[in-house]
C-alpha cells in the first residue's frame, strides 16, 4: 500500500488540519486529494455504501499482499477515532522512507485504513446530536427509535432504544456487511487494530513513552468489560491471530467529546503502540 515517498506536507490539503475534527464532507474530499499527492503509495477503495447511501472507502494497495487492518471510526460519537485514523494515514505517507521499521513493514505488507466505518452516524452526531453511537437503519417494528450500534455490548440490547440494541438479527446493518464481505474476500488480513474512545486502554505498553500518559494493558473483557458481538472476537475465531483495540483519551474528564487540542497528543502517542503491533506482525506470521 505504501510504497513511495513523496516530500509533501498534507497537513495543507483542503484547509482541513489536525487542530479540529473533520466533518463527513472534508473527511472525503481530505482523501481524495492524499490520494492524488501520494498515487504510488495510496489508494481509495470504496466497499460499499451506508444505509443512507454514503460511501465507505478503505485507502489500501488492493493487491491482496498479507495486509493489517486499522479500523479507527464505529462508534459515532468517538470523533477522536477518526481524528486519529486521519492523522495516522498522514503519519504513514509522511515517514515512509525516512523511518525505517515503517519503510520495511510497508515493503512488507499492505495497510488498509477504514477512516469512517459508520459514515451515517457521524453525520447525524456532527448535525443533530454529538453523542450519537448508533446507524442510522430503521428499526422494523419500532417507530420511535432508529439505528443498530455496529458493535453491541451486554444490557438491554433488546431494545431498539437502547445505545447496545443489537438489531434484528446478526449483520442486519449494511456498513458491518460491506466489512464483513471485504474481509472475506480479501482473505489475507493477519492483524486488526480497533480504535475506540475513551477509557485509556490499549494492546501494547509503548503507548506513555511519549507524553506519559498511562495506558491500562489487558485483554477487553478484564480492563473494561464484556463486548458481545464485537468484530474483534469474530476476527479471532476467522483466524485472525493478531486482533487489538485500542481505547483513547481520557479517563472521564471529557469524555466522548474530547478538545480539538487533543487529536495530536493522542493520535502520536498510540501511534507509538500501533506501530509496535505492527512491526510485531511483520516479524511473526503464520
Amino acid at each position: 500500500i505504501f510504497h513511495h515517498n513523496l516530500q509533501i506536507n498534507s497537513l495543507k490539503i483542503l484547509q482541513c488540519d489536525f487542530l479540529d475534527f473533520f466533518s463527513s464532507f472534508c473527511l472525503s474530499y481530505w482523501m481524495d486529494d492524499l490520494v492524488a499527492a501520494y498515487p504510488k503509495l495510496v489508494t481509495k477503495v470504496q466497499i460499499g455504501t451506508s444505509y443512507e447511501g454514503r460511501p465507505m472507502y478503505f485507502s489500501t494497495g488492493g493487491n491482496k499482499r498479507t495486509a493489517i487492518w486499522v479500523d479507527s471510526r464505529i462508534h459515532s460519537r468517538e470523533w477522536v477515532s477518526q481524528a486519529t485514523g486521519v492523522w495516522t494515514a498522514n503519519k504513514i505517507v509522511t515517514d515512509y522512507g525516512t523511518d525505517a521499521s515503517l519503510t520495511s513493514l510497508l515493503n512488507a505488507m499492505d495497510i488498509y485504513l477504514l477512516i469512517l466505518t459508520n459514515p451515517d452516524g457521524y453525520v447525524h452526531s456532527h448535525t443533530s446530536d454529538s453523542m450519537w453511537c448508533k446507524t442510522h437503519s430503521n428499526n422494523p417494528g419500532s417507530i420511535m427509535c432508529v439505528s443498530s450500534s455496529p458493535c453491541p455490548s451486554p444490557g438491554a440490547i433488546t431494545n431498539p432504544c437502547s445505545d447496545s440494541y443489537h438489531g434484528p438479527s446478526p449483520r442486519s446493518e449494511m456498513e458491518v456487511r460491506n466489512v464483513v464481505n471485504l474481509v472475506k474476500n480479501h482473505s489475507n488480513f493477519k492483524s486488526l487494530i480497533y480504535i475506540h474512545a475513551y477509557s485509556q486502554l490499549a494492546a501494547v505498553q509503548k503507548l506513555s513513552s511519549l507524553h506519559g500518559i498511562r495506558y491500562k494493558v489487558g485483554s477487553i473483557c478484564k480492563i473494561i468489560y464484556q463486548a458481545s458481538s464485537g468484530i474483534i472476537d469474530w476476527l479471532y475465531k476467522l483466524g485472525m491471530k493478531y486482533s487489538f483495540a485500542f481505547e483513547l483519551r481520557d479517563i472521564g474528564c471529557c469524555g466522548f467529546i474530547q478538545p480539538a487540542n487533543q487529536i495530536i497528543p493522542t493520535a502520536s502517542e498510540t501511534w507509538l503502540g500501533r506501530k509496535d503491533i505492527m512491526v510485531y506482525v511483520r516479524d511473526h506470521p503464520y
